[in-house]
Protein backbone atom coordinates (compact mmCIF):
# COMPACT_ATOMS: atom_id res chain seq x y z
CA UNK A 1 0.00 0.00 0.00
CA UNK A 2 2.87 2.28 0.65
CA UNK A 3 4.38 2.39 -2.94
CA UNK A 4 0.59 2.47 -4.01
CA UNK A 5 0.47 6.03 -1.90
CA UNK A 6 4.03 7.24 -3.00
CA UNK A 7 2.97 6.32 -6.68
CA UNK A 8 -0.31 8.53 -6.00
CA UNK A 9 1.70 11.64 -4.64
CA UNK A 10 3.52 12.22 -6.54
CA UNK A 11 1.36 12.05 -9.50
CA UNK A 12 -1.15 14.13 -7.35
CA UNK A 13 1.97 17.10 -7.32
CA UNK A 14 2.87 16.77 -11.18
CA UNK A 15 -0.89 17.24 -12.07
CA UNK A 16 -1.07 20.27 -9.72
CA UNK A 17 2.31 21.10 -11.45
CA UNK A 18 0.72 21.02 -15.00
CA UNK A 19 -2.17 23.52 -13.88
CA UNK A 20 -4.95 21.08 -12.80
CA UNK A 21 -7.43 22.29 -10.34
CA UNK A 22 -5.75 21.89 -6.93
CA UNK A 23 -8.74 21.10 -4.69
CA UNK A 24 -10.05 18.64 -7.43
CA UNK A 25 -7.02 16.88 -7.79
CA UNK A 26 -5.99 16.94 -3.45
CA UNK A 27 -9.30 15.38 -2.67
CA UNK A 28 -9.57 13.10 -5.52
CA UNK A 29 -6.38 11.42 -4.46
CA UNK A 30 -6.95 11.32 -0.87
CA UNK A 31 -10.36 9.34 -1.46
CA UNK A 32 -8.28 7.33 -3.49
CA UNK A 33 -5.87 6.66 -0.73
CA UNK A 34 -8.58 6.32 1.87
CA UNK A 35 -10.14 3.95 -0.35
CA UNK A 36 -6.83 1.63 -1.07
CA UNK A 37 -6.83 2.03 3.07
CA UNK A 38 -10.49 0.38 3.13
CA UNK A 39 -11.28 3.42 5.37
CA UNK A 40 -13.44 5.59 2.57
CA UNK A 41 -15.26 7.78 5.45
CA UNK A 42 -11.63 9.00 6.85
CA UNK A 43 -11.33 11.19 4.01
CA UNK A 44 -15.16 12.99 3.79
CA UNK A 45 -14.47 12.96 7.33
CA UNK A 46 -11.30 15.13 7.31
CA UNK A 47 -13.01 17.33 4.49
CA UNK A 48 -15.94 17.98 6.25
CA UNK A 49 -14.30 18.67 9.54
CA UNK A 50 -12.22 21.74 7.77
CA UNK A 51 -15.42 23.57 7.13
CA UNK A 52 -16.58 24.07 10.33
CA UNK A 53 -13.16 24.35 12.25
CA UNK A 54 -13.95 27.46 14.74
CA UNK A 55 -10.15 28.46 14.90
CA UNK A 56 -9.51 29.09 10.68
CA UNK A 57 -12.95 29.56 9.55
CA UNK A 58 -13.70 33.04 10.95
CA UNK A 59 -10.37 34.18 10.64
CA UNK A 60 -9.67 33.16 7.01
CA UNK A 61 -12.95 34.73 5.53
CA UNK A 62 -12.79 38.01 7.54
CA UNK A 63 -9.63 38.90 6.80
CA UNK A 64 -10.47 37.94 2.71
CA UNK A 65 -13.89 40.06 3.99
CA UNK A 66 -11.33 43.18 5.48
CA UNK A 67 -8.90 43.13 2.31
CA UNK A 68 -11.66 43.40 -0.05
CA UNK A 69 -12.88 46.47 1.66
CA UNK A 70 -9.43 48.21 1.50
CA UNK A 71 -9.00 47.68 -1.82
CA UNK A 72 -12.66 49.02 -3.29
CA UNK A 73 -11.99 51.74 -0.71
CA UNK A 74 -8.62 52.00 -2.69
CA UNK A 75 -7.19 52.49 1.03
CA UNK A 76 -4.27 49.58 -0.24
CA UNK A 77 -3.50 51.68 -2.87
CA UNK A 78 -3.22 55.45 -0.48
CA UNK A 79 -0.77 52.87 2.32
CA UNK A 80 1.33 51.87 -0.97
CA UNK A 81 1.43 55.15 -2.32
CA UNK A 82 2.70 56.76 1.03
CA UNK A 83 5.17 54.31 1.73
CA UNK A 84 6.39 54.83 -1.83
CA UNK A 85 6.92 57.64 -2.50
CA UNK A 86 9.47 58.19 0.42
CA UNK A 87 11.41 55.26 -0.88
CA UNK A 88 11.96 57.29 -3.85
CA UNK A 89 13.63 59.82 -2.38
CA UNK A 90 16.78 57.85 -1.98
CA UNK A 91 17.89 56.00 -4.76
CA UNK A 92 21.20 54.53 -3.73
CA UNK A 93 18.79 52.46 -1.28
CA UNK A 94 15.38 51.67 -4.54
CA UNK A 95 16.90 48.12 -5.13
CA UNK A 96 16.39 46.50 -1.28
CA UNK A 97 13.81 49.14 -0.61
CA UNK A 98 11.69 48.02 -2.98
CA UNK A 99 12.17 44.58 -1.67
CA UNK A 100 11.45 45.48 1.96
CA UNK A 101 8.09 47.68 1.16
CA UNK A 102 6.98 44.71 -0.84
CA UNK A 103 7.33 42.77 1.87
CA UNK A 104 6.39 44.74 4.54
CA UNK A 105 2.82 45.31 2.59
CA UNK A 106 2.21 41.87 1.83
CA UNK A 107 1.95 41.55 6.05
CA UNK A 108 -0.91 43.78 6.04
CA UNK A 109 -1.95 42.86 2.37
CA UNK A 110 -1.55 38.95 2.18
CA UNK A 111 -2.80 37.80 -1.23
CA UNK A 112 0.79 37.72 -2.98
CA UNK A 113 -1.17 38.58 -6.32
CA UNK A 114 -2.91 41.82 -5.25
CA UNK A 115 0.30 42.82 -2.95
CA UNK A 116 2.37 43.04 -6.40
CA UNK A 117 -0.24 44.60 -8.30
CA UNK A 118 -0.75 47.48 -5.70
CA UNK A 119 2.79 47.95 -5.51
CA UNK A 120 4.17 47.06 -9.02
CA UNK A 121 1.90 49.49 -10.53
CA UNK A 122 3.78 52.63 -8.26
CA UNK A 123 7.30 50.82 -7.67
CA UNK A 124 8.46 49.43 -10.94
CA UNK A 125 7.73 52.48 -13.07
CA UNK A 126 9.71 54.66 -10.02
CA UNK A 127 13.05 51.94 -10.15
CA UNK A 128 12.46 51.87 -13.80
CA UNK A 129 12.84 55.97 -14.12
CA UNK A 130 15.81 55.87 -11.77
CA UNK A 131 17.83 53.70 -14.27
CA UNK A 132 17.23 50.21 -13.32
CA UNK A 133 16.77 47.63 -15.35
CA UNK A 134 12.68 46.65 -15.68
CA UNK A 135 13.75 42.86 -15.12
CA UNK A 136 15.20 44.26 -11.68
CA UNK A 137 12.84 46.62 -11.05
CA UNK A 138 10.10 43.33 -10.96
CA UNK A 139 12.29 41.37 -9.30
CA UNK A 140 12.83 43.45 -6.59
CA UNK A 141 9.00 43.89 -5.77
CA UNK A 142 8.29 39.90 -6.73
CA UNK A 143 11.42 39.12 -3.96
CA UNK A 144 9.10 40.89 -1.22
CA UNK A 145 5.85 38.83 -1.79
CA UNK A 146 6.79 36.74 0.77
CA UNK A 147 5.53 39.26 3.96
CA UNK A 148 2.87 37.40 3.70
CA UNK A 149 4.51 34.55 5.98
CA UNK A 150 4.45 37.30 8.69
CA UNK A 151 0.04 37.90 8.54
CA UNK A 152 -2.19 36.66 10.76
CA UNK A 153 -4.56 36.08 8.05
CA UNK A 154 -2.52 33.69 6.19
CA UNK A 155 -4.15 30.15 6.03
CA UNK A 156 -0.64 28.36 7.56
CA UNK A 157 -0.48 30.33 10.66
CA UNK A 158 -3.84 30.01 12.21
CA UNK A 159 -3.59 25.99 11.18
CA UNK A 160 -0.10 25.81 12.69
CA UNK A 161 -1.43 27.99 15.93
CA UNK A 162 -4.33 25.17 16.35
CA UNK A 163 -1.79 22.12 15.85
CA UNK A 164 0.83 23.77 18.60
CA UNK A 165 -2.04 24.94 21.36
CA UNK A 166 -1.16 28.42 20.72
CA UNK A 167 -2.45 31.66 19.56
CA UNK A 168 -2.07 33.07 16.43
CA UNK A 169 0.53 36.40 17.17
CA UNK A 170 2.81 33.61 19.82
CA UNK A 171 3.32 31.94 16.37
CA UNK A 172 4.53 34.89 14.75
CA UNK A 173 6.46 36.22 17.15
CA UNK A 174 8.33 33.16 17.64
CA UNK A 175 9.73 33.52 13.74
CA UNK A 176 9.72 36.85 13.22
CA UNK A 177 13.16 37.85 14.00
CA UNK A 178 14.26 34.32 11.33
CA UNK A 179 12.44 35.71 8.48
CA UNK A 180 12.90 39.04 8.51
CA UNK A 181 16.96 38.77 9.06
CA UNK A 182 16.34 36.60 6.12
CA UNK A 183 14.12 38.59 4.06
CA UNK A 184 17.36 41.97 4.61
CA UNK A 185 19.94 39.30 3.28
CA UNK A 186 17.44 38.37 0.68
CA UNK A 187 17.68 42.21 -0.31
CA UNK A 188 20.88 42.64 0.29
CA UNK A 189 21.78 39.70 -2.35
CA UNK A 190 19.31 40.93 -4.80
CA UNK A 191 21.17 44.29 -5.10
CA UNK A 192 24.86 42.79 -4.94
CA UNK A 193 23.15 40.76 -8.34
CA UNK A 194 22.24 44.07 -9.92
CA UNK A 195 25.51 45.32 -9.11
CA UNK A 196 27.20 42.45 -10.81
CA UNK A 197 24.70 42.37 -14.05
CA UNK A 198 25.03 46.87 -14.16
CA UNK A 199 21.07 46.47 -14.01
CA UNK A 200 21.16 48.97 -10.72
CA UNK A 201 22.00 51.94 -13.09
CA UNK A 202 22.08 53.41 -16.38
CA UNK A 203 18.93 52.08 -17.85
CA UNK A 204 17.10 54.42 -20.31
CA UNK A 205 13.58 54.55 -19.31
CA UNK A 206 10.91 55.00 -22.14
CA UNK A 207 8.42 57.44 -22.58
CA UNK A 208 5.56 55.33 -22.50
CA UNK A 209 6.27 54.34 -18.72
CA UNK A 210 3.90 55.52 -16.37
CA UNK A 211 4.89 57.50 -13.42
CA UNK A 212 2.26 58.53 -10.46
CA UNK A 213 2.79 61.96 -10.09
CA UNK A 214 -0.94 63.01 -9.89
CA UNK A 215 -1.69 60.61 -7.14
CA UNK A 216 -2.45 62.67 -4.02
CA UNK A 217 -2.45 60.66 -0.51
CA UNK A 218 -4.92 60.86 1.79
CA UNK A 219 -3.52 59.50 5.11
CA UNK A 220 -6.44 58.53 6.71
CA UNK A 221 -6.96 56.01 3.48
CA UNK A 222 -3.46 55.21 4.25
CA UNK A 223 -3.31 53.64 7.66
CA UNK A 224 -6.59 52.17 7.37
CA UNK A 225 -4.68 49.07 6.21
CA UNK A 226 -3.05 48.61 9.37
CA UNK A 227 -5.40 49.39 12.07
CA UNK A 228 -6.20 45.12 12.50
CA UNK A 229 -2.09 44.80 12.84
CA UNK A 230 -1.67 46.97 15.19
CA UNK A 231 -4.52 46.38 17.58
CA UNK A 232 -3.30 42.53 17.15
CA UNK A 233 -0.01 43.65 17.52
CA UNK A 234 -0.75 46.09 21.05
CA UNK A 235 -3.33 43.09 22.21
CA UNK A 236 -0.43 40.16 21.86
CA UNK A 237 0.58 38.47 24.81
CA UNK A 238 4.10 39.55 24.37
CA UNK A 239 3.16 43.02 24.40
CA UNK A 240 -0.14 43.30 25.88
CA UNK A 241 -0.98 46.98 25.87
CA UNK A 242 -4.71 46.47 25.43
CA UNK A 243 -7.06 43.33 26.44
CA UNK A 244 -5.71 40.37 23.48
CA UNK A 245 -8.14 40.27 20.31
CA UNK A 246 -8.80 37.84 18.34
CA UNK A 247 -7.83 37.91 14.37
CA UNK A 248 -11.44 37.99 13.70
CA UNK A 249 -12.67 40.93 16.00
CA UNK A 250 -9.75 42.90 14.65
CA UNK A 251 -10.44 42.40 11.34
CA UNK A 252 -14.14 43.73 12.13
CA UNK A 253 -12.46 46.73 13.67
CA UNK A 254 -11.22 47.36 10.84
CA UNK A 255 -13.74 47.05 8.59
CA UNK A 256 -16.23 49.16 10.88
CA UNK A 257 -13.33 51.96 11.12
CA UNK A 258 -12.74 52.20 7.36
CA UNK A 259 -17.00 52.26 7.13
CA UNK A 260 -17.13 55.08 9.37
CA UNK A 261 -14.10 57.83 9.06
CA UNK A 262 -13.39 56.53 5.02
CA UNK A 263 -17.08 56.64 4.27
CA UNK A 264 -17.46 54.72 1.17
CA UNK A 265 -20.58 54.07 -0.32
CA UNK A 266 -22.15 51.49 2.94
CA UNK A 267 -24.21 49.23 0.29
CA UNK A 268 -21.52 48.35 -2.35
CA UNK A 269 -18.83 47.99 0.57
CA UNK A 270 -21.19 45.43 2.78
CA UNK A 271 -21.45 43.44 -0.64
CA UNK A 272 -17.21 43.50 -1.19
CA UNK A 273 -16.52 42.41 2.30
CA UNK A 274 -19.14 39.59 2.31
CA UNK A 275 -17.85 38.45 -1.10
CA UNK A 276 -14.35 38.42 -0.01
CA UNK A 277 -15.64 36.17 2.92
CA UNK A 278 -17.14 34.01 0.63
CA UNK A 279 -14.30 34.13 -2.04
CA UNK A 280 -12.19 32.69 1.45
CA UNK A 281 -14.53 29.90 2.13
CA UNK A 282 -14.42 29.14 -1.55
CA UNK A 283 -10.59 29.26 -2.44
CA UNK A 284 -8.77 29.42 1.18
CA UNK A 285 -11.22 26.90 3.01
CA UNK A 286 -11.70 24.55 0.40
CA UNK A 287 -8.49 24.37 -0.56
CA UNK A 288 -7.50 23.40 3.66
CA UNK A 289 -10.32 21.18 3.56
CA UNK A 290 -9.12 19.01 0.25
CA UNK A 291 -5.21 19.00 1.83
CA UNK A 292 -7.16 17.88 4.94
CA UNK A 293 -8.47 14.83 2.92
CA UNK A 294 -5.58 14.27 0.82
CA UNK A 295 -3.39 13.90 4.68
CA UNK A 296 -6.21 11.65 5.69
CA UNK A 297 -5.69 9.56 2.79
CA UNK A 298 -1.73 9.44 3.74
CA UNK A 299 -1.97 8.04 7.50
CA UNK A 300 -4.74 5.62 5.78
CA UNK A 301 -2.48 3.91 3.56
CA UNK A 302 0.34 4.20 6.21
CA UNK A 303 2.73 6.65 4.07
CA UNK A 304 2.79 9.03 6.85
CA UNK A 305 3.49 6.50 9.44
CA UNK A 306 6.91 5.47 6.99
CA UNK A 307 7.50 9.63 6.27
CA UNK A 308 7.44 10.18 10.43
CA UNK A 309 9.93 6.68 10.91
CA UNK A 310 11.69 7.68 8.17
CA UNK A 311 12.32 11.36 9.58
CA UNK A 312 13.23 10.40 12.96
CA UNK A 313 16.25 8.71 11.98
CA UNK A 314 17.59 12.11 11.25
CA UNK A 315 16.55 15.51 12.31
CA UNK A 316 18.15 16.75 9.23
CA UNK A 317 15.91 14.83 7.16
CA UNK A 318 12.69 16.94 9.01
CA UNK A 319 15.02 20.37 8.85
CA UNK A 320 15.27 20.04 5.02
CA UNK A 321 11.85 18.20 3.96
CA UNK A 322 10.41 21.70 5.86
CA UNK A 323 12.07 23.84 4.03
CA UNK A 324 12.75 22.47 0.96
CA UNK A 325 10.23 20.06 0.10
CA UNK A 326 7.73 23.26 -0.30
CA UNK A 327 9.99 25.47 -1.65
CA UNK A 328 10.62 23.34 -4.76
CA UNK A 329 6.83 22.58 -5.45
CA UNK A 330 6.12 26.71 -5.06
CA UNK A 331 9.28 27.00 -7.58
CA UNK A 332 7.75 24.31 -9.62
CA UNK A 333 4.34 25.24 -9.65
CA UNK A 334 3.77 29.10 -8.43
CA UNK A 335 2.35 27.89 -5.49
CA UNK A 336 3.77 26.09 -2.28
CA UNK A 337 0.07 26.09 -1.02
CA UNK A 338 -0.86 22.51 -1.37
CA UNK A 339 2.98 20.78 -0.51
CA UNK A 340 2.54 22.76 2.84
CA UNK A 341 -0.83 21.84 4.06
CA UNK A 342 0.08 18.30 3.23
CA UNK A 343 3.02 18.80 5.25
CA UNK A 344 0.94 20.55 8.21
CA UNK A 345 -1.52 17.92 7.78
CA UNK A 346 0.80 14.93 7.81
CA UNK A 347 3.85 15.30 9.70
CA UNK A 348 4.00 18.50 11.70
CA UNK A 349 1.78 17.07 14.43
CA UNK A 350 4.45 14.61 15.55
CA UNK A 351 7.60 17.06 15.18
CA UNK A 352 8.54 16.41 18.84
CA UNK A 353 9.42 12.59 17.65
CA UNK A 354 12.18 13.69 15.64
CA UNK A 355 13.39 16.94 18.22
CA UNK A 356 11.24 20.13 17.08
CA UNK A 357 8.27 22.27 18.28
CA UNK A 358 4.95 22.29 16.01
CA UNK A 359 5.46 25.78 15.73
CA UNK A 360 8.89 25.79 14.52
CA UNK A 361 8.34 23.24 12.30
CA UNK A 362 5.06 24.08 10.70
CA UNK A 363 6.59 27.69 10.34
CA UNK A 364 9.37 26.28 8.42
CA UNK A 365 7.06 24.56 5.46
CA UNK A 366 4.41 27.64 5.08
CA UNK A 367 8.13 29.73 5.12
CA UNK A 368 9.78 27.49 2.46
CA UNK A 369 6.13 27.31 0.39
CA UNK A 370 6.39 31.51 0.13
CA UNK A 371 10.15 31.58 -0.72
CA UNK A 372 9.70 29.11 -3.61
CA UNK A 373 6.85 31.20 -5.34
CA UNK A 374 9.71 34.24 -5.20
CA UNK A 375 11.24 32.14 -7.74
CA UNK A 376 8.85 30.53 -9.92
CA UNK A 377 8.24 31.62 -13.43
CA UNK A 378 4.56 30.52 -13.22
CA UNK A 379 3.62 32.27 -10.03
CA UNK A 380 0.47 34.30 -11.11
CA UNK A 381 2.22 37.34 -8.44
CA UNK A 382 5.32 37.16 -10.99
CA UNK A 383 3.59 36.79 -13.88
CA UNK A 384 2.01 40.34 -12.98
CA UNK A 385 5.22 41.97 -12.19
CA UNK A 386 6.74 40.71 -15.69
CA UNK A 387 4.03 42.18 -17.58
CA UNK A 388 3.92 45.75 -15.89
CA UNK A 389 7.99 45.51 -16.49
CA UNK A 390 7.46 44.50 -19.73
CA UNK A 391 9.46 41.28 -19.76
CA UNK A 392 9.52 37.51 -19.64
CA UNK A 393 8.67 35.65 -16.31
CA UNK A 394 11.29 33.66 -16.39
CA UNK A 395 14.17 36.74 -16.05
CA UNK A 396 12.11 37.13 -12.69
CA UNK A 397 12.93 33.88 -11.48
CA UNK A 398 16.87 34.02 -12.88
CA UNK A 399 17.40 37.22 -10.78
CA UNK A 400 15.61 35.59 -7.50
CA UNK A 401 17.04 31.89 -7.41
CA UNK A 402 19.97 32.69 -5.44
CA UNK A 403 18.26 35.30 -2.60
CA UNK A 404 15.21 32.42 -2.24
CA UNK A 405 17.99 29.55 -2.05
CA UNK A 406 19.56 31.41 0.58
CA UNK A 407 16.67 33.29 2.81
CA UNK A 408 15.19 29.58 3.00
CA UNK A 409 18.66 28.11 4.56
CA UNK A 410 18.78 31.22 6.96
CA UNK A 411 15.80 30.79 8.34
CA UNK A 412 15.68 27.01 8.19
CA UNK A 413 19.62 26.77 10.11
CA UNK A 414 17.90 29.79 12.78
CA UNK A 415 14.29 28.37 13.51
CA UNK A 416 15.29 24.76 13.50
Amino acid sequence: MIIAGIVIVIATFVLIVKKYETRFVLFISGMLMCLIGGMLSAGTTAFIKEFTNAGLVPTICTVLGFSYVMEYTSCSAHMVYCISSALKRVPIIIIPGAVIVTFLVNIALPSAAGCAAAVGALLIPALIRTGVHPAMAASAVFLGTWGSTMSPGLMFNPQVAQLAGMDVMSVIALFSRQVLFAAVIAAVLLTVIAWVRKENKGYVASKDVEDSKDFHVNYLKAVMPVVPLVLLVLGSKQVAVIPEISVPVAMLVGVALGMLLVRPNIKETTCKFFRGVGDGMCDVVGLIAAAACFTAGMKVIGLTDALIEAMKSSQQIAQVAAAYGPFLIGAISGSGNAAALAFNGAVTPFANEFGYGIAELGSMAQIGAGLGRCMSPVAGSGIILAKMAGVNPMELAKRNAIPTIVAAFVVMITLL
